[in-house]
């Protein structure tokens, strides 16, 4: 009987080999035939420990920085070539960055059962219904917008001390009750599953190699970021520089984000606009401008508590600093569009078919907006809210001051 072919061939000559904790064992024979075909195994020090016994070209462990490491890669182009990942590689893996790299048609991807897979296997919880989240290299509040009461949620930890860590904040947020289940080295022969509550979380010793089921329960008054636009405003810290969030929830609706668009939020303030943008998907971007470092440190405290850690801040005065910047899909100016040059910097940095909105009060901001409208054309709008405040000891309708948005889409 023939042996079978090599599954790589010219065409796709970089393999992804996904590999567990049970190693070799675990890898079908077209995995093995790959690693002990290729001149050149690239992988971390675990996973290349792992294959060692099928190894015969040459050995690279993932140097600092990772793209040292694909300038190696590249070099070996047409020849066999085999990546090492945990489980599956295009679940928070090294498969995104090559691909970015190389491209699919290079490619060949045999994977593993991912961390999450086999957290689900183990716990028999369906997939479709938890919230996936890596918290690895992540700064821990990345979790907070999924802590939800009744919510499951399987996250990749960092390392053995984000359990505790994690336990700490949801005791803070009154969610102590909450289960968290740690699994540890998973298909491998110290795989561990340990659980504890949060406010009385004790387990040590806990492997790097982990991922964390929760199953959250708050109480009444517990914290808990809406999926609607326009936040509750004594949940951001401010000094009065707020968009307000009934003119908030608006401004949203005209920024339409959509999923992988990147927002600039000139002006940044408190933070308010650009963090509720990130908040609607975990692939928006946003990156804030502001003049003042008390109101951008005042801006990242916000988007850390609110669960927004990827707001990006830059320090400077527009139009200045947008030159550098990458190119918006929509543009927010909550102030200064009077300013001179900032409106004519953002829209020439603005895509085709990007969205600018500007919010403005004053009579001079309406002027120059009304300007705008007449060269460019969008919509104008006026937002009066009112809102019933004591008048001794009946009530009445007290009016903010009426809100002028400009909404425009880029030819």
């Amino acid at each position: 009987m023939m042996n079978p072919q090599p599954t790589c061939n010219a065409a796709r000559w970089l393999s992804i080999v996904g590999i567990g904790e049970d190693g070799v064992e675990g890898l079908s024979q077209p995995a093995r035939r790959l690693i002990a075909q290729a001149a050149l195994v690239v992988g971390g020090a675990r996973h290349l420990e792992l294959a060692a016994s099928l190894i015969s070209g040459e050995r690279l462990a993932w140097p600092s920085p990772l793209h040292l490491a694909f300038e190696r890669i590249e070099a070996r182009r047409g020849e066999p070539v085999v990546v090492l990942a945990s489980g599956d590689p295009f679940t928070y893996g090294v498969g995104k960055q090559l691909m970015q790299r190389f491209g699919a048609a290079d490619m060949l991807c045999v994977p593993q059962p991912s961390a999450f897979s086999l957290a689900a296997a183990r716990l028999g919880w369906p997939l479709q219904d938890v919230a996936l989240v890596t918290l690895h290299g992540r700064p821990l509040e990345g979790i907070i917008r999924h802590l939800v009461p009744g919510a499951r949620i399987l996250a990749l930890a960092w390392d053995g001390s984000t359990a505790g860590k994690l336990a700490a904040l949801l005791t803070s947020r009154r969610m102590g009750r909450s289960r968290l289940t740690v699994l540890e080295a998973m298909g491998g022969p110290q795989e561990r599953v340990r659980s504890a509550a949060a406010n009385v979380f004790d387990l040590s010793d806990i492997h790097p190699l982990t991922t964390i089921a929760l199953e959250v329960i708050g109480e009444p008054d517990a914290p808990v970021i809406p999926l609607t636009s326009g936040l509750a405003d004594d949940l951001f810290e401010h000094d009065g520089q707020l968009t307000k969030r009934d003119v908030r929830a608006v401004t949203l609706s005209a920024l339409a984000p959509h999923p992988g668009e990147l927002l600039w939020d000139v002006g940044l303030g408190s933070g308010s606009v650009a963090i509720e943008w990130l908040l609607r998907h975990g692939a928006l971007r946003a990156i804030g401008i502001e003049a003042r470092q008390d109101r951008a440190d005042r801006a990242m405290r916000n988007a850390l508590a609110l669960g927004a850690p990827d707001l990006k801040v830059v320090l400077g005065r527009a139009p200045a600093v947008l030159a550098d910047l990458e190119p918006p899909d929509a543009v927010f100016i909550g102030g200064g569009i009077s300013e001179p040059g900032v409106f004519e910097a953002a829209w020439s940095r603005l895509k085709p078919g990007g969205r600018l909105v500007a919010n403005v009060i004053s009579l001079e901001g309406e002027a120059r907006v009304t300007e705008l409208f007449g060269r460019h054309g969008g919509e104008l709008i006026r937002i009066a809210v009112s809102r019933i405040e004591p008048v001794g000891r009946m009530h009445g309708w007290r009016q903010a001051m009426p809100v002028t948005q400009w909404r425009v889409m880029k030819p």
